[in-house]
């Protein structure tokens, strides 16, 4: 059992099973918090979960959990293979992850140009088509995407009278250091008046961008899955979105309902590029 000294992003302290994996020391968990929480980390520990393999919920019973937190952490059954470690490497793996941001950004900032200093790299985002869209005129729409990253905003055009409408539009956004999650908004077109929103989603970025700085360069690896962004009940995803190295690039795609709306689903796919 460890206990985490008192601090802002606590109220209490919780008590673990130890997994043979030697004492945490204060910078440990504040690596392991750096990395960016359950989710981040589950987007690289349950990157290979099996479909046959489901998480443990609340009421089931110790043995099965205790059974799945050692194939987890312990053995890393559903990492990837070669990123496994072994448990006295002390949060390599962790930290080793938390340490791709810190090794990029040294590095651009001694040898990047001035003006590509505050990116790290970019997305190719391709609006494949939306579903079941909103109606917002009389019988139908004109829906176009807008999607924005920080000050970025990219448009699709517009679609009059559609709501199937196919785009397969790729835009383009660099991705900035800090960076949040991607925005995308719908909107119908009106000529005499203001545009009336459509519907709305985010996209967490982080699993994508971390499992494409740990991979490197993806034309040296073979296709594979090499992270996943989970469903869970507080995003907009409809299913589970996989990161996959194909054809030498790192690719996902997402599939996702639109928020504040009475209908809506959307088809996006990303495709990460480094900036050499």
């Amino acid at each position: 059992m460890w206990r985490r000294p008192q601090g802002p992003w606590t109220r209490h302290f919780k008590r673990v099973l130890s997994l043979t994996l030697d004492d945490w020391s204060d910078s440990d968990i504040d690596s392991m918090i750096e990395v960016g929480g359950n989710s981040y980390a589950n987007s690289i520990y349950e990157a290979f979960l099996p479909k046959d393999h489901p998480k443990p919920k609340p009421d089931s019973p110790m043995e099965y959990r205790t059974k799945f937190i050692r194939a987890k952490y312990e053995t890393q059954d559903f990492l990837k293979p070669s990123l496994r470690i072994s448990s006295k490497a002390g949060l390599e793996s962790t930290n080793s992850l938390n340490s791709v941001d810190n090794s990029f950004s040294s590095t651009s900032r001694k040898h990047a140009p001035e003006d590509t200093r505050e990116f790290v790299g970019q997305l190719n985002i391709t609006v494949v088509k939306g579903s079941g869209l909103a109606v917002r005129d009389m019988l139908t729409s004109d829906p176009y995407v807008v999607l924005s990253l920080g000050e970025q905003k990219a448009q699709t055009t517009v679609k009059a009278s559609d709501l199937n409408p196919v785009w397969n539009e790729v835009l383009n956004l660099s991705v900035p250091r800090n960076y949040g999650p991607l925005k995308l908004e719908v909107y119908d077109h009106d000529t005499f008046s203001a545009d009336d929103i459509m519907g709305e989603a985010e996209i967490d970025l982080k699993p994508m961008i971390t499992a494409a700085m740990a991979f490197g360069d993806p034309s040296r690896h073979a296709d594979m899955q090499i992270g996943r962004w989970f469903m869970t009940r507080d995003n907009c995803l409809l299913s589970d979105s996989i990161v996959n190295i194909s054809s030498g690039k790192v690719k996902q795609e997402v599939y996702l309902k639109l928020q504040n709306v009475e209908s809506g689903e959307m088809e996006l796919e990303l495709e990460w590029a480094r900036l050499d």
